[in-house]
């Protein structure tokens, strides 16, 4: 039987994506423990020179590099991925290549670059959506199925890439683990709460979609870097992370729209009352999305599978998280709140100028 309170250190940890939004916060948590880390991108790091980190620039579906890269590491925690939030059966194969080559191909070769490096422990970054499947979940856990309806290449894609992960668990020496986060935010988020706030500079939020009483997981970024920390940490043989997944959320499953609602106000604007039907919404951004890809028209306003996250319950217990890892998240959501609604409403004010900027040079035009 597996033991939680068999750990290990991580020794030299490379992080993939360590320039984006995740990575480069997770890479600030490990200088700060002392750990040598080696930081893998695409784009240079933005982080300042630190003595113990070392930052390569290539490309995951470039294989020389990737070798290159895991060379003397002894944990590997990817993060790096191509958000694809589309798909289905009209989507063009240039869309799906690209999240394919990056999102299954990459974490492919970076598993076998590191069991053939000798790396002894590799975390893997899935999503609570691998699950989903446009069902009402409530305190799901992980022994829920994988689905098999793919509206979105993001989820086909996480599908494929954490089965191959967790199979690969013990070949070559190398443990694996999966970590399923939900909307991750908090500072340098340039996602969840971007795509709120250009929506509604746009003034495209007249209604609000859904249900006041459907709830969400979400996960603040230093509540997932402590995930992934102990999950990596618990990659030792007799340990219980070798081969599984974890849901790794705040614990406050919230309405989304009210989560957003006092983030909005700080930045002087206010959310609608009245909500529409989620279902009525889902099926016309599903029309729109497949008149983009067969015709070319602009995007959905919203992603389908954003919108099933507002009309369909989806939150996700972290019991098995807690067992296996003494898992609790750091800050609860008005604790992080308070500590990156700063950085929200500077990120509101510079879109808002960025905009009134392009508007003041089309009347010029």
């Amino acid at each position: 039987m597996a033991d939680p309170t068999l750990r290990t250190d991580l020794g030299r940890v490379l992080v993939t994506g360590g320039s984006g939004f995740v990575g480069a916060n997770l890479v600030t948590t490990l200088l700060e423990r002392g750990l040598a880390v080696r930081s893998f991108d695409r784009v240079p790091s933005p982080l300042p020179a630190h003595p113990q980190l070392q930052t390569v620039v290539g490309d995951i579906t470039d294989a020389a590099d990737v070798a290159g890269a895991v060379e003397g590491v002894d944990t590997i925690i990817h993060t790096a991925a191509i958000i694809d939030l589309m798909g289905g059966a009209s989507v063009t194969e240039e869309y799906r290549k690209r999240s394919f080559d990056v999102n299954v191909e990459g974490t492919k070769n970076l598993v076998r670059a590191g069991q053939a490096g000798g790396v002894r422990r590799f975390v893997y970054t899935a999503s609570n959506s691998v699950v989903m499947g446009g069902q009402d979940i409530r305190n799901g856990d992980e022994n829920l199925p994988y689905t098999s309806r793919f509206n979105d290449l993001y989820t086909e894609t996480k599908v494929v890439a954490e089965q191959f992960v967790l199979e690969q668990n013990g070949t070559a020496g190398m443990l694996t683990c999966s970590i399923r986060p939900s909307g991750i935010w908090g500072r340098g988020d340039q996602t969840m709460f971007r795509k709120v706030f250009e929506n509604v500079l746009a003034g495209h939020v007249k209604v609000l979609v859904g249900n006041k009483n459907i709830k969400l997981d979400n996960s603040y970024v230093h509540n997932l870097i402590h995930g992934f920390i102990l999950a990596a940490e618990h990659l030792v043989p007799g340990g219980t992370a070798p081969g599984q997944a974890y849901f790794i959320n705040d614990g406050e499953p919230l309405n989304m729209f009210e989560f957003a609602r006092p983030v909005v106000a700080a930045c002087g604007r206010t959310l609608p009352r009245f909500r529409v039907s989620g279902k009525l919404v889902h099926k016309a951004m599903m029309g729109w999305q497949w008149l983009h890809f067969k015709y070319g028209i602009r995007e959905p306003l919203v992603e389908p599978l954003a919108v099933e996250r507002l009309y369909l319950n989806n939150y996700f217990s972290i019991d098995k998280a807690r067992r296996d890892l003494g898992y609790r998240p750091l800050f609860n959501t008005e604790q992080a709140m308070d500590e990156c609604l700063p950085y929200y409403t500077e990120l509101f004010r510079s879109m808002e100028s960025q905009n009134a900027e392009a508007v003041t040079a089309a009347s010029r035009a």
